[in-house]
């Protein structure tokens, strides 16, 4: 399962009402025990008492034999607790007498939550650990994204905690999202362009722009997904791409654009708080040039009208936000007259119906080529309609985002 996929796995986790939060990470990790997928047998959850500067475990699940309740850890004399803190997962050899009783010779921990300061240590309020038995390198990056996955869920339940304080607020932000997004259609010399988006929420973290360059002679068209939902995940995005249009001006390469965008999020938020990216630029050139960077995003469906066949635009890079001085790599393809490109957030593939299935990529694939003759605008209003219609039933739902692009002369 690749990170996007688990990322979207471990949050749809979060699909009901929780009392609290050590409610809903016993059901979180009872539904990353369960999951085949995730290849992970059993865990604990462990959660730290400020007070007494211990952890205690509060919710354990799966083959795995059970600790006494209430059973805790001193931080001092246990290092991982402390360690957590600078790697956010560590696999190794268990040391307590206790715990190696009951058949736990090997774990693997990670933080949940915001590092708090207790006694001048930086600890997480809460703890992941799983039996495994990976090496670091091939366990590490698994719970590395369960842990930004949960910690975004509880981050957001803390959020959600206010939002009926702040509904006026709410909808000024509405307001001021709407009005910075673009106009849905712009006209490019050879390419007509239209672009729609769907908050599921009052406000969402999908966006899209078109960035023109001073000349007129180029126009940047992105489209971004922030990783959570509501608010939080809306100043992230309006934050990205108002930086995409400062750092634009500056006519730099768009792959030194996107490894500055890059930075600039990961010092400007925590590491849950990571987005997907896709930048493409295109030109007045008459071969239709059009170079781009996908930053993790779900990989856009570029139409050919000569052949009519579809083609995917895969990643170059990664996903932007947790890992600082990441590289991205751009690719060009070139855009004859009648081809078509179609970007759109994972809301619009991952769309389910009330059955579960998917949208998925095949049926976006299979409705541009059967929208091929129509224009840009048409396009993007017969998929999104088509995709609404599969998921009106569905029981999990998200932003949905999607942009055109069809070169006409």
């Amino acid at each position: 399962m690749n990170q996007r996929s688990l990322y979207k796995t471990i949050e749809s986790f979060d699909s009901k009402e929780f009392s609290s939060t050590e409610e809903m990470l016993a059901h979180v990790l009872h539904q990353i025990v369960s999951n085949d997928r995730i290849e992970i047998r059993g865990g604990r959850v462990w959660k730290l008492d400020t007070t007494k500067s211990t952890y205690e475990v509060i919710a354990q699940h799966g083959e795995v034999e059970k600790i006494k309740p209430h059973f805790s850890l001193k931080v001092d004399e246990y290092k991982m607790f402390k360690q957590l803190a600078q790697h956010r997962t560590i696999v190794a050899k268990e040391t307590n007498e206790y715990l190696r009783s009951k058949g736990i010779v090997k774990y693997s921990a990670t933080g949940i939550g915001e590092v708090v300061t207790v006694k001048g240590a930086s600890l997480y309020p809460y703890i992941l650990s799983f039996n495994t038995e990976g090496q670091h390198e091939n366990v590490a990056p698994t719970l590395n994204i369960i842990s930004l996955a949960v910690t975004s869920m509880v981050n957001n339940r803390r959020i959600e905690r206010r939002t009926s304080q702040l509904q006026k607020d709410l909808d000024k932000a509405r307001e001021i999202q709407k009005s910075i997004l673009p106009a849905h259609e712009l006209q490019f010399h050879n390419y007509e362009m239209f672009g729609i988006s769907i908050a599921d929420r009052i406000v969402g973290g999908d966006f899209f722009d078109y960035i023109m360059s001073e000349e007129k002679d180029r126009v940047g068209i992105v489209i971004g997904d922030a990783a959570s939902k509501g608010i939080s995940a809306a100043v992230q995005a309006l934050y990205v791409s108002g930086a995409l249009r400062m750092g634009a001006s500056y006519q730099t390469k768009i792959s030194n654009l996107i490894h500055n965008i890059n930075d600039l999020v990961h010092h400007t938020f925590s590491d849950d708080r990571f987005l997907t990216l896709f930048y493409a630029e295109l030109s007045n050139d008459l071969k239709g040039l059009c170079v781009y960077v996908n930053a993790g995003h779900s990989s856009p469906i570029v139409f050919r009208a000569a052949s009519r066949t579809t083609e995917f635009l895969e990643a170059t890079g990664n996903i932007v936000g947790p890992f600082p001085n990441q590289m991205y790599r751009s690719e060009g393809i070139m855009l004859a007259k009648g081809d078509i490109m179609l970007l759109y957030t994972d809301g619009v593939s991952e769309a389910m119906d009330n059955l579960g299935i998917q949208y998925s990529e095949k049926r976006l694939a299979t409705k541009l080529t059967e929208f091929r003759n129509e224009k840009a605008q048409n396009i993007a209003r017969l998929i999104i309609e088509d995709v609404q219609i599969h998921s009106s039933k569905g029981k999990y739902s998200d932003d949905q985002t999607i942009v055109v692009v069809k070169r006409i002369k």
